[in-house]
């Protein structure tokens, strides 16, 4: 049976996106016309590839079947545009990062605009999620994360490690008192994360300090930080985050100190491509040298 690479490209979107709408928006086509791809489809295996429903399109057992065959040529497609694609020697194309919004914040404005400024036809995307990004679902090309993947076809890569210290603006603590020691923190109101969106164990640092009480909770890092550099508290702050605060200041260095990790992870098949290993490269040398310049202020 012949397979139309176009007619795949629509399944494969609205494998990911599961509506009809976002799967358009993705391809750039009317919501009705992706509908037609994926009826014509359907009529020419001759069995249904989605279960259709109020809450979207899930894929049947035929749909499963047909998902790896897509995607492996998605690959050799996207394989082709690379070696047709290097000519120039720079990078050009697409290519979207997903990332916790304390490094899309922080860091990787001025990385992906260091290596643009290298690459003048690459077009660079950045995905800043309070969440893990689902890369099976090409919510993005490569992500960012605090923890590496235990399961699933991805390839993982440790950037570099960084710290984080309690910390709390100069005229938080000259109106609330300052802080000798970690039982001071009871009589001051605590900044943190909402403690059942803590996504991920490696951000829970308050439980290690024995905070049971957080008064101003968010699930995003930037409105975090926004709360401590306006004075409305103390709570855990990324050392490369200081910069952009001058007027926070560490709090009890010696006894409060984490220290965490980033790692680059990638789809496994996405290592035959030089294109995206060339891009991961500058990433990761870039992302590491200017978590070394952040914390060098800090």
């Amino acid at each position: 049976m012949e397979h139309n690479w176009d007619d795949l490209r629509v399944f494969l979107a609205v494998a990911r996106d599961e509506t009809l709408s976002a799967a358009g928006k993705r391809l750039k086509i009317d919501p009705a016309t992706v509908g037609r791809r994926i009826s014509r489809m359907e009529e020419r295996y001759g069995t249904p590839l989605f279960a259709k429903s109020p809450s979207g399109y899930a894929l049947t057992d035929a749909g499963s079947r047909l998902m790896p065959h897509a995607e492996k040529m998605e690959q050799v497609i996207s394989g082709l545009d690379e070696d047709l694609g290097q000519a120039t020697g720079s990078l050009s194309g697409q290519i979207r990062i997903g990332a916790p919004d304390g490094c899309a914040n922080f860091i990787l404005p001025q990385v992906c605009a260091r290596i643009a400024d290298q690459n003048p036809d690459l077009d660079i995307q950045i995905v800043a999620l309070p969440r893990v990004v689902n890369l099976s679902k090409r919510e993005a090309d490569m992500a960012i994360a605090v923890s590496p993947p235990t399961s699933g076809r991805l390839s993982v890569q440790k950037l570099c490690d960084y710290h984080l210290h309690l910390a709390a603006s100069r005229q938080y603590l000259d109106a609330n008192g300052q802080i000798a020691s970690v039982q001071d923190l009871s009589g001051h109101r605590i900044v943190g994360y909402i403690s059942d969106m803590i996504f991920d164990k490696e951000l829970d640092y308050l439980s290690d300090l024995g905070v049971e009480r957080v008064q101003l909770a968010s699930n995003s890092v930037s409105v975090q930080f926004n709360w401590l550099r306006s004075e409305h508290g103390l709570g855990i702050v990324h050392d490369f985050a200081l910069p952009f605060a001058p007027n926070l200041q560490r709090i009890l260095t010696d006894e409060i100190v984490f220290k965490r990790s980033f790692y680059l992870v990638r789809h496994a098949d996405d290592r035959r491509l030089e294109r995206m290993n060339r891009f991961a490269a500058a990433l990761s040398h870039e992302i590491a040298k200017e978590i070394d310049r952040l914390e060098r202020f800090a």
